[in-house]
C-alpha cells in the first residue's frame, strides 16, 4: 500500500485547487479596446486568432460601429477560412441589428453569392454524374431562357432518377414559359404536372397551375378543386387563394368566393389584384359597403404600387415619373 507525505498531499490540493480556479476563470471582459484588436486583427488577415474572439463577442457590442465593424469583419475571416456556417450566423446578427442598411444587404448578395458558387463547384467536383447536377445546369439554363436545353438537362434527371420530386412540375412550368408556345403545351404541361403529383402528392404548385389552367380553360369545378389542395398544402400560398377565389366567382359562387380572397389580402395586403377581385366578390353577394371599402383599398394598393414604379424608373434613369394610369372599377 502506497503512503504519501503530508508534504505531498498538501501540494497535490493546492495545485489542483489552482487548476480549477483557472477552470473557472470567466473570459476577458469585452471592451471597445478589445473588439477593435479583434477587428484590426481579421481586417490585417489574421483570421485563425481573430474569428474565435470575434465569434466569442457576439451579441456582447453595444455601440453601433463596433457592431458593424465586427460583424463585418467577421463574416470575412468566416469566408477566408470555408466556414459558412459561422459567415452565415455573423450575416443573419448583422441583418437583424441593422434591418435594411444598403451596405449590409449588398455584403450579404454577395456572400450568399459566393457561397452558391462554393456549393457548386463542389457539387460539381465530388458528385459530376448525378441527377443534381443537371439539375443545376437546367436551372442555369432557365435563367438565360434557353428553355429548350434546360428541359433537356430536366429529362437527363429524370433518366437518372424518375422518382425525383421536382422535375416533371419544372418541366410543366417550362412547357407554359415557352415564348410563342402551341396550345399543344398546355396538355404537355398538364401532364407533367399530373406526374409531379404521383411523385409527390404534396406540391402545391403542381395543384395551382392545374388549377389555373383549368380556370383559364373555364372548368370552374376542376379549378376550385386544384386551388383549394394547394391552399390546404400551404397555408402561406397567396396566389392560390386569389387563384380559388377567381374560380368561384367564374362558377357564379361569390360568397364561396369571398372566404379565399379575405384570406389573400390578409397574406398580401398591398396588392391590387386581391383587393379588386375582393371587391367583385362583395359586390356580387350583396355586400356593397364591404365592396365600397375594398375598392378603396385597391385604389389605395394601386396608386402604392404605381408610386413605387415611379420611384424606381426615376433612381434608374433618372427621368420624369409617368402619370399613374386611372384605376378601373370592380366588375359588377
Amino acid at each position: 500500500m502506497f503512503k504519501f507525505s503530508a508534504a505531498f498531499v498538501a501540494t497535490s490540493l493546492l495545485s489542483a485547487s489552482l487548476m480549477a480556479q483557472t477552470a473557472r476563470k470567466p473570459p476577458a471582459p469585452v471592451t471597445p479596446a478589445s473588439v477593435d484588436h479583434a477587428a484590426t486583427l481579421a481586417e490585417a488577415g489574421h483570421c485563425q486568432e481573430a474569428l474565435p474572439q470575434l465569434k466569442r463577442m457576439l451579441g456582447q457590442v453595444t455601440d453601433a460601429t463596433l457592431k458593424r465593424r465586427m460583424g463585418t469583419a467577421g463574416v470575412r475571416c468566416a469566408m477566408t477560412l470555408n466556414d459558412a456556417g459561422t459567415a452565415v450566423s455573423f450575416l443573419a446578427w448583422l441583418n437583424r441589428e441593422f434591418p435594411h442598411d444598403a451596405a449590409i444587404l449588398y455584403l450579404s448578395s454577395h456572400v450568399y453569392s459566393d457561397l452558391s458558387i462554393r456549393a457548386s463547384n463542389e457539387l460539381l467536383t465530388t458528385a459530376p454524374g448525378s441527377p443534381q447536377v443537371h439539375e443545376l445546369n437546367a436551372e442555369a439554363l432557365e435563367t438565360m431562357g434557353k428553355w429548350k436545353e434546360a428541359a433537356e438537362e430536366y429529362r437527363a434527371v429524370l433518366a437518372k432518377d424518375s422518382n425525383m420530386p421536382g422535375i416533371h412540375y419544372r418541366l410543366g412550368r417550362l412547357l407554359l414559359s415557352e415564348e410563342n408556345a402551341p396550345e399543344s403545351n398546355k396538355a404537355a404541361a398538364k401532364t407533367e404536372f399530373q406526374e409531379e403529383l404521383k411523385i409527390d402528392p404534396n406540391n402545391a404548385g403542381a395543384e395551382f397551375v392545374l388549377g389555373e389552367l383549368a380556370r383559364q380553360a373555364e372548368q370552374w369545378p376542376e379549378a376550385i378543386d386544384h386551388c383549394s389542395k394547394a391552399t390546404k398544402l400551404d397555408a402561406s400560398f397567396a396566389d392560390a387563394y386569389i387563384a380559388l377565389g377567381r374560380a368561384y366567382l367564374g362558377a357564379d359562387k361569390a360568397a364561396e368566393a369571398v372566404p379565399p380572397l379575405e384570406t389573400a389580402a390578409r397574406l398580401q395586403p398591398f396588392n391590387p389584384v386581391v383587393h379588386f377581385q375582393l371587391a367583385t366578390a362583395y359586390r356580387r353577394a350583396g355586400r356593397k359597403a364591404d365592396a365600397d371599402r375594398a375598392f378603396l383599398a385597391y385604389k389605395e394598393a394601386a396608386d402604392k404600387s404605381q408610386q413605387t414604379k415611379d420611384e424606381i424608373k426615376k433612381q434608374v434613369s433618372g427621368g420624369l415619373a409617368e402619370q399613374p394610369p386611372q384605376t378601373a372599377k370592380p366588375q359588377q
